[in-house]
């Protein structure tokens, strides 16, 4: 039952910030849960796939997907993320947990910073479609393998990247929820040869965690999203130092 009402809260997250959701799944399956880190971070993996589509198509409902901006980007973070699931057999699941703590670190400095300091003018952006592809290349690639190895949607970085091609915020997480969909699904096959899978839970938990993000979805226009995401990045941190200490062994 604990479980389910964590799966709620992944729901919630990743409704109302476009991100989220996976930095939450990993720990609750790990350390609430019990499950080893390997077929934690897969299964986190397929659970974000789909309950991150089913915010995208939410979001589209009501005018917050850019479908043309996802499909670019999409396809190139899951290439990075199929590539980062593949190389993870080269690490530990106790160093990955490690490296999930220093990826939540991460995500906690980008959720403090002020979000509209990075949105450029779409026409600006346009002027340069060169640097622009580079950009999303390199970006989705890095974030690609991220996913990959630690399990985690990439949401953080995903956002303001899109802020940057000039995206409003609320398009900005639609439009996340669907990359991080596509990516996510690509990292769970790249893992399915590695670990075994209990499709049951899977399917239970990804109910629940459905309904959260509907209604993160619904609710994103009514909360302050600032106010959000710097109470987020605090629990973020929290939590991190508390991997680190218990994975401290892979670390020093």
């Amino acid at each position: 039952m604990l479980g389910l009402a964590l799966a709620l809260l992944v729901g919630l997250s990743l409704g109302l910030l476009g991100g989220g959701g996976s930095i939450l799944t990993v720990p609750i399956f790990v350390y609430v849960l019990g499950f080893e880190p390997k077929p934690a971070i897969a299964m986190s993996l397929a659970v974000v796939g789909a309950t991150g589509l089913v915010g995208a198509v939410r979001h589209g409902q009501v005018g917050n997907l850019n479908l043309r901006v996802a499909l670019i980007f999409g396809p190139v973070a899951m290439v990075g993320t199929y590539l980062g699931a593949r190389l993870s057999v080269f690490f530990s699941g106790t160093a990955q947990l490690a490296l999930f703590a220093l990826v939540m670190l991460a995500a906690a400095v980008f959720m403090l910073r002020d979000p509209k300091l990075t949105i450029g003018s779409r026409e600006t952006v346009m002027a340069h479609p060169v640097a622009l592809l580079t950009a999303v290349v390199i970006e989705g690639l890095v974030v690609g393998v991220v996913t990959g190895l630690v399990g985690v949607g990439g949401g953080f970085l995903i956002v303001p990247a899109l802020l940057l091609l000039g995206l409003p915020m609320k398009e900005a997480v639609g439009t996340s929820l669907l990359i991080i969909a596509l990516k996510s699904f690509a990292g769970f096959a790249g893992y399915l040869p590695q670990v075994a899978v209990d499709w049951q839970f899977i399917g239970g938990f990804t109910a629940v965690a459905i309904v959260g993000i509907w209604i993160g979805a619904h609710v994103v226009q009514f909360v302050s999203q600032r106010t959000l995401r710097r109470a987020f990045a605090m629990l973020l941190i929290l939590m991190a130092v508390a991997i680190l200490y218990q994975n401290r062994a892979a670390v020093f």
